[in-house]
């Protein structure tokens, strides 16, 4: 059974690693936030924004599997090959990159049959209830012609006793919860694997049920057949084997022996606690699915799996066995994975990915070319220009924007007056200021000490965005022009504009292009300095698709 039973796992390994290295799974970016619960966050966005060196763990996918294997029981009675609907189902979750747990439910089907009879069996209530003149205690002597004989202990004498070859049939339920650990998923030279090497061990309960085929379709014992089995010589065990097949039907009728009332219950089923010890290799056969064979051995404190607890002394006398049955399940079966907006399970992830890309991307960062694209020619690369369409001969500053150094909002190149004092603002569309009579200028002193320099207006509007858009409507922009128009009007004033994004990279970027758009439509349509302007994005300062002006 156990020779046939790993060539059969042999082959399948075999044929399975063929193809296995071919396959390789997904894995979800860090940088993914619909793979992060809620509840991890704060965490993600402390490493989005560099304060925390670990990004936050993903949210993994379940796993649901269903298998069939072969199934025996190692114990006083010779375990038989045996085809059965022999079936498990589980389901497993990982709780980190290495350790899982998985709930493995099996309903199996074992057989046995010993090919070397036993005479002693009057203590096992399956064969004496059905063989009651079988002989206790035997004694030899010798009969007149020197044959030995056979005493039991009513004086009774036969020349052989009655002979029997212990057999059964056990229905067995198992539940655990077992601990897995991932021998192989944490890779120093290699992203991926198609192969998962596990093992494990957990706890549960076993249900089972031993019947014996003590009778036969007339209800009548097999001593012929047993005895004749034994008074012939047969060349192998196959030999003895095959006899019993042929002489027995397979009625399993007799109860075997199952403790009586002493153990707990479910129905006809002795239930025991039990433990289990396992290892097995998992195939993937795509992102979501993958084949997987597994051994594992089952421990249950009882000796009565099969039905059978008493075995011969050297002496032919009767012995209670002290030594517990197992049984083993070695399976082939398929795996599924499930779950939305998850990440495969992270047994199959490898949680180096992220520190080796980041250190291949440090290793091989793109230097952009020293010659850079400028459209508009004014000195200042494309990527870097805030003003891509300079006039040509206009002076500009570090970002592309043309000067204005009166801050008169005449940009340099079109201002006739290029220093305007403030006196004499606001200028016409040259540049030129109207400073004032020189007969008022006479008394100019004196009434400079009178004049208090206005407040700057505290009045601006505040601007509304659609959730998402980052363009200026025409209400902003008739917004913007009674703003530029209070700005024309306190020269020296200067604003900030400020939003409010959330947590968010993606909202922080939005907020970026509506500050962005603000601040070119004062500049380039109102003519408004760009040196008069500030911007600001404030997490969470208050309504996200609103932008406020205020004055500094």
């Amino acid at each position: 059974m156990t020779s046939k039973k790993y060539k059969i796992l042999l082959s399948a390994f075999m044929l399975l690693s063929l193809g296995a290295f071919a396959q390789v799974g997904g894995s979800g970016s860090v940088y993914d936030s619909s793979v992060i619960p809620a509840k991890r966050m704060p965490q993600q966005n402390e490493f989005w924004n560099n304060q925390y060196n670990f990004p936050a763990k993903p949210r993994n996918q379940w796993e649901v599997g269903v298998s069939t294997g072969l199934f025996d029981i190692s114990g006083d009675v010779s375990a038989r090959p045996f085809t059965a609907p022999n079936f498990g189902v589980h389901v497993r979750k990982a709780l980190g990159y290495v350790f899982s747990l998985r709930l493995q439910y099996i309903n199996t089907v074992g057989k046995g049959l010993n090919w070397v009879s036993s005479e002693n069996f009057t203590n096992n209530p399956a064969w004496n209830t059905n063989l009651p003149v079988g002989k206790r205690y035997f004694s030899p002597q010798r009969l007149n012609s020197g044959q030995l004989a056979i005493t039991d202990h009513n004086g009774n004498t036969a020349a052989t006793p009655d002979q029997v070859f212990y057999n059964y049939k056990t229905k067995l339920q198992d539940l655990s919860l077992q601990g897995i650990v991932t021998l192989n998923n944490i890779r120093f030279h290699k992203a991926k694997t198609g192969i998962n090497l596990y093992a494990g061990a957990g706890v549960g309960a076993t249900a089972f049920h031993t019947m014996v085929n003590a009778l036969d379709a007339n209800g009548n014992p097999y001593r012929t057949l047993f005895n004749s089995i034994t008074g012939t010589t047969y060349s192998s065990r196959k030999d003895i084997i095959k006899k019993l097949k042929d002489g027995m039907d397979n009625t399993y009728e007799t109860e075997a022996d199952n403790e009586g009332t002493r153990r707990p219950k479910i129905g006809k089923n002795t239930l025991r606690p039990s433990g289990t010890v396992l290892v097995g290799v998992a195939y993937k056969l795509g992102k979501r699915v993958n084949l997987a064979i597994e051994d594992r051995w089952s421990f249950v404190k009882t000796d009565l799996l099969d039905g059978q607890r008493w075995q011969e002394h050297a002496a032919g006398d009767p012995v209670l066995t002290s030594d517990f049955d197992s049984y083993n399940y070695a399976s082939i079966g398929l795996n599924f994975n499930l779950g939305a907006k998850s990440v495969e399970p992270l047994w199959w992830q490898n949680p180096l990915d992220y520190a080796y890309d980041e250190l291949m991307n440090h290793r091989h960062v793109k230097i952009p070319k020293p010659e850079c694209p400028d459209a508009d020619g004014d000195g200042v690369c494309d990527h870097l220009d805030r003003e891509p369409n300079t006039p040509a001969g206009c002076p500009v500053d570090t970002h592309g924007v043309t000067k204005d150094t009166d801050g008169d909002g005449v940009p340099d190149c079109k201002d006739k007056q290029l220093i305007t004092p403030t006196e004499c603002q606001p200028v016409d569309a040259d540049g030129v200021g109207k400073c004032p009579d020189p007969q008022c200028c006479k008394d100019l002193a004196a009434q400079l000490d009178k004049i208090k320099t206005p407040p700057c207006p505290t009045d601006y509007p505040a601007l509304s965005f659609k959730n998402g858009a980052a363009g200026l409507s025409t209400d902003n922009k008739a917004m913007l022009s009674t703003c530029a128009a209070k700005l024309k009007g306190s020269p020296t004033c200067t604003i900030t504009i400020t939003g409010y994004p959330e947590t968010s990279k993606a909202s922080q970027a939005l907020c970026n292009k509506r500050l962005e758009a603000v601040k070119k439509y004062l500049v380039e349509k109102e003519g408004i300095s760009a040196d008069r302007i500030t911007t600001n994005c404030e997490v969470g300062g208050g309504d996200k698709n609103t932008v406020d002006i205020k004055s500094n």
